[in-house]
């Protein structure tokens, strides 16, 4: 995949290991999970209603546009979260427990 950002400054950074939709990623130390998902190409997550891919849209926390799940289970906001070694991040949302109960298919 093509970076949907561009570094300019590396500097001497140690790597960070990470999964994207099962996919093995490498991003740098201090990054944030919406800068390691970017760098890799991909949108944070597609919306839940329309489809459309997501990539952030203020970077600061404030417009809710770039929650993203964890293979855990765990929401987090891509764009104020540090990045972890060994972070599992999916770009589709997990099906919850009250998606698949009965009398909810279709919801969303």
């Amino acid at each position: 995949m093509r970076a949907l950002i561009k570094r300019v400054v590396q500097g001497s950074r140690a790597q960070v290991p990470f999964t994207l939709d099962g996919r093995s990623c490498q991003a740098y130390e201090g990054d944030t999970v919406l800068t390691a998902v970017l760098a890799e190409g991909a949108r944070v997550r597609e919306h839940e209603t329309s489809g459309r891919p997501h990539a952030g849209f203020c970077a600061m926390g404030a417009c809710q546009d770039c929650w993203m799940d964890t293979a855990t289970g765990e929401r987090l906001r891509a764009c104020t979260t540090p990045l972890l070694a060994g972070m599992q991040l999916l770009t589709r949302p997990q099906e919850t427990a009250w998606q698949r109960a009965p009398g909810k298919e279709g919801t969303p």
